[in-house]
């Protein structure tokens, strides 16, 4: 059925935007679509220039009688978060992407969809490509390594970019223009552990946490929804201290900025105490499902039989990272008191990961980076208040401040400050009345975007950020409705005309 999207309207931006689901181009790997981006600027003749991280930019002259016109950058991110069900086989480096149309949206089930950011790239070229849209003098920035850590926005070089405004398609709601968002930075905790001999007279068993939604945590991270480390944490906390079971290995979630949807831990049970923890464990899972069956009603939390471990992490190691964990905070810390419904600060425990056995081999592909006896916990803050955020970076490294415990901080990126005098912004409010006989909302939002980091770059560049309507970004389900990408096409059109 993919075929079907190059059909849909309007047809030259999802006729690239299938092209580019075609790509393989997750974090940090995105020489494929670099090479496309290349090549499709070679092929209609418009200057393209590629710095030294992968970003690109390519420029485009004024139409004839535009040529007076203030310039122009639209800007998208490439990569995209590569996010799977556990049971799906799907190789992000070389797999396309697979979707379908249901019910007026296109959906990739199994998989994220990458139109976080994609179709901001695929309304960039398609504005490239057209001969018939007016506008002034014309740049397109697409940058690299968004998701993981903004290296493209923090490796642009001050000359690299030559306008002083900017429209970032890089927002997921139809009818609203964002002019502001939160602040973030990252803290990791590793933990290195001694293998010891599983010990006698204990049975092996996986405690699975399951089919929880997951999402954005900036955009989804005040739903209320479960944490798959957070709850096995609290599950594993509780059957150590009170059975004395040994974690053998244990890994839940994936990415710093994603809610952690999965996870699991194989362990061993003293088998004097397993009629008792088998009571015990049917009781916590059935009170946490009680407690998230409003907002996550498919989460399922399993113990199986498996193999006996080669070996269990040491006990000391074992009650540190146990306690650790359950101690991190997770979620919502404060709202806005200024703007109402605004998430002001927050934090994500966002994974858990370790190598495991040799049946954990296709895990180990996914952290190569790990040593054989460490254990990394990665988290996210967020903020729209910079000393906010440092208070809850304090407050995470508290919780993972022991001996034995290496913390490190990401040096952090800073938030975009709203500006309702910008021009950009009313000349947006202005076309978008215009087309829909209405006003559209203007927000600040608690997700990251690179506008603040370019904001930072380039002093007194004059920006704003809209886009088509998407649901589920950096979760398998990720979707985006159909007739917002026309909304945005001809909001987007109209913008650079009235310029």
């Amino acid at each position: 059925m993919n075929n079907e999207i190059k059909n849909l309207a309007p047809q030259r931006v999802w006729g690239y935007f299938y092209e580019i689901m075609q790509i393989p181009r997750p974090s940090g790997k995105e020489e494929k679509i670099i090479a496309y981006l290349q090549e499709f600027g070679k092929q209609h003749k418009l200057e393209t220039l590629t710095d030294e991280v992968g970003n690109v930019l390519i420029r485009k002259a004024a139409t004839a009688g535009k040529e007076h016109l203030p310039s122009i950058v639209l800007q998208s991110h490439l990569d995209m978060v590569c996010e799977k069900n556990s049971d799906t086989k799907h190789n992000f480096e070389k797999d396309p992407i697979k979707a379908v149309i249901e019910n007026g949206w296109l959906i990739a089930h199994e998989t994220t969809l990458g139109a976080d950011n994609g179709i901001g790239v695929a309304l960039q070229m398609a504005v490239l490509a057209s001969n018939t849209i007016e506008h002034g003098p014309l740049e397109c920035l697409f940058t690299v390594d968004e998701e993981t850590g903004l290296k493209g926005a923090f490796s642009l070089k001050e000359d690299f970019v030559s306008s002083r405004m900017l429209i970032n398609l890089d927002s997921e709601e139809d009818g609203e223009f964002t002019i502001g968002c939160a602040g973030g930075g990252d803290t990791v905790a590793r933990f290195f552990y001694t293998k010891e001999d599983v010990p006698t007279n204990y049975e092996a068993c996986k405690i699975s946490v399951s089919d929880l939604q997951g999402g954005h945590s900036g955009e989804d991270i005040n739903r209320g929804r479960g944490n798959a480390v957070k709850l096995l944490t609290r599950i594993l906390w509780n059957v150590t201290n009170k059975f004395g079971v040994r974690v053998s290995y244990i890994k839940a979630g994936n990415l710093r900025n994603a809610v952690a949807r999965e996870g699991k831990c194989v362990c061993v049970v003293p088998l004097e105490n397993m009629t008792a923890f088998a009571a015990y464990f049917a009781q916590i899972a059935s009170d946490i499902k009680a407690e998230y069956k409003t907002n996550e009603p498919k989460l399922t939390i399993t113990c199986t039989g498996e193999e006996t471990p080669s070996y269990v992490l040491d006990l000391d190691t074992q009650k540190l990272l146990l306690n650790a964990l359950y101690a991190c905070p997770h979620g919502v810390i404060t709202m806005s008191p200024d703007i109402e419904g605004l998430v002001q600060t927050s934090t994500n425990l966002a994974s858990i990961k370790m190598r495991g056995d040799a049946k954990d081999a296709e895990d180990d592909k996914e952290i190569p980076e790990l040593q054989d006896n460490e254990i990394k916990v990665a988290t996210s803050q967020r903020s729209a208040i910079e000393s906010a955020k440092q208070d809850m970076v304090d407050m995470v490294d508290c919780a993972f401040a022991h001996k034995g415990v290496e913390v490190s901080h990401a040096s952090g990126y800073p938030g975009w400050k709203p500006d309702l005098d910008s021009k950009i912004l009313a000349i947006s409010v202005k076309s978008y009345e215009k087309l829909y006989g209405k006003k559209p909302i203007i927000k600040a939002i608690h997700a990251g975007l690179e506008c603040g980091l370019i904001g930072e770059k380039y002093p007194g560049i004059d920006m704003i950020s809209f886009g088509p309507s998407m649901l589920g970004v950096h979760a398998p389900g990720e979707k985006i409705e159909i007739h917002t990408v026309q909304n945005c096409w001809d909001l987007l059109v109209d913008v650079l005309k009235s310029l």
